[in-house]
């Protein structure tokens, strides 16, 4: 549930928003984000690699730079700031083009989430 949710109890976009973050993340890792999503407001030097599902064998090439691209996406739209978070237009429009997939230039080993703003820019 979108922070903001708890205390306005309005539904608005940015709330569905938040909420396809949250499974978007509960699908890149394998389980649900709940702690994850306040950990990394106070450590963003996680490794990525470390926040992926480990019963799947780690990404390379073009699919690790897919990986980058939707978990950035992903942190975005999870956002505590609703205005912060993407429009639901946005997000849609980031799915569907295929240039949004990035080529990394370095290994996803060593990628941290404060990476990752740098990445999508």
């Amino acid at each position: 549930m979108a922070p903001e949710l708890a205390f306005t109890m309005q539904v608005t976009y940015k709330c569905d928003v938040y909420s396809f973050g949250v499974v978007a993340l509960e699908i890149m890792m394998g389980w649900h984000p709940r702690e994850l999503l306040t950990y990394l407001l106070e450590n963003g030097d996680m490794l990525l690699k470390d926040l992926l599902d480990q019963r799947l064998p780690s990404p390379s090439g073009q699919l690790a730079g897919q990986v980058v691209s939707m978990v950035t996406l992903a942190l975005a739209c999870t956002s505590t700031n609703p205005e912060s978070r993407p429009t639901t237009y946005y997000v849609a429009k980031e799915l569907s083009l295929t240039r949004t997939w990035i080529c990394l230039s370095e290994p996803l080993a060593t990628i941290t989430i404060n990476k990752l703003a740098s990445f999508h820019n």
